[in-house]
């Protein structure tokens, strides 16, 4: 197996076009967002969908100038969603830099925002494949469906496995699904073969959410967010539904606690202590373990291959990584 590393130096030379591309589709000739554009891109991140997008065109044998646009264009729709969340949340740092929003200010993050939408938008269309846009914009929607079904189960206080999956599935699992989908088609896959990766790379984004769910349940400065962020915003994720879930009158308790309408950092670390203690964190690692085999069997009947090799290390890097 590779590392994350030695992945993104195989194609080094695609991701270095992808941040051309993208650099090239978001100048303008207003000189204020030129410089917001700048700020924003100074910090990256890891771009592992983008790389998706790359490595689907590889397993399928072909990357060309219209996959290395869908790969922009998928970029830049999750960070426009970045830069949205941020201004929603009052995040005031990400990736250890200060946002767009508290650099500047909510006005101006909110339209940086929509102007990656655009972009984003502007990239598939340069593709001149219908099935590509259609993928981009229904991305779209189901992100912020989301994200919206989220806040509407948090007022409510009712989430169970199911409606957390569901809300996973939708929220970061469909940006993974879409990354294979534009890869496939710009690269010319059938539609069999796009359907097969895609299933692995949803069962992927899946266990991407629950690994970064589990970060809430301990105090990591490489992490970027506080212990209990979750929570704080009415949030329940896996290991604290596995607990609730158990036949205990401390469940019963914990379960009234999140009933009320605001939570002291007291409680909240009341809570996370009782997820814990409940193997609420086991519980979500073993689930990981369940649909990585899944996802890998999905695979087994491909012939080896460098991008196969690439997406499988891939699984097992979500899985371990520490933040």
């Amino acid at each position: 197996m590779t590392t994350f590393e030695t992945i993104r130096e195989s194609i080094s030379p695609e991701i270095n076009r992808l941040n051309e591309r993208m650099r090239a589709a978001l100048y303008s000739r207003s000189d204020l967002l030129n410089n917001v554009v700048e700020t924003y891109l100074q910090s990256k991140g890891k771009q592992i969908r983008p790389i998706i997008v790359i490595l689907s065109a590889k397993f399928f044998g072909n990357v060309n100038e219209n996959v290395i646009s869908g790969a922009a264009a998928i970029e830049l729709l999750h960070n426009a969603s970045l830069i949205h969340d941020d201004v929603i949340d009052e995040t005031r740092t990400r990736r250890g830099r200060p946002t767009v929003n508290s650099i500047w200010d909510n006005h101006i993050a909110v339209l940086a925002g929509d102007y990656f939408v655009s972009n984003a938008l502007q990239c598939s269309i340069s593709t001149g494949d219908l099935r590509v846009i259609s993928s981009i914009s229904e991305l779209g929607k189901t992100l912020s469906t989301g994200e919206l079904d989220q806040i509407d189960i948090a007022r409510r206080h009712n989430i169970n496995e199911e409606s957390y999956f569901s809300i996973i599935g939708r929220k970061t699992a469909s940006l993974f699904r879409s990354c294979v989908e534009v890869g496939g088609y710009t690269a010319g896959a059938t539609e069999a073969d796009i359907e097969t990766l895609a299933n692995f790379m949803e069962k992927l984004g899946l266990c991407f959410q629950i690994k970064d769910d589990i970060f809430d349940y301990s105090h990591d400065e490489k992490v970027g967010k506080p212990t209990g962020n979750d929570l704080r915003e009415g949030k329940v994720t896996l290991p604290l539904i596995y607990a609730l879930q158990q036949p205990t009158k401390q469940a019963e308790a914990m379960r009234r606690l999140l009933n009320t309408d605001s939570l002291s950092d007291a409680e909240i670390d009341t809570l996370i202590e009782f997820a814990k203690a409940e193997g609420g964190i086991d519980y979500a690692y073993q689930t990981m373990e369940r649909i990585r085999t899944e996802a890998f069997e999905l695979l087994a009947p491909y012939a080896d291959s460098e991008a196969k090799d690439a997406f499988l290390s891939l699984f097992n890097y979500i899985i371990k990584r520490h933040h």
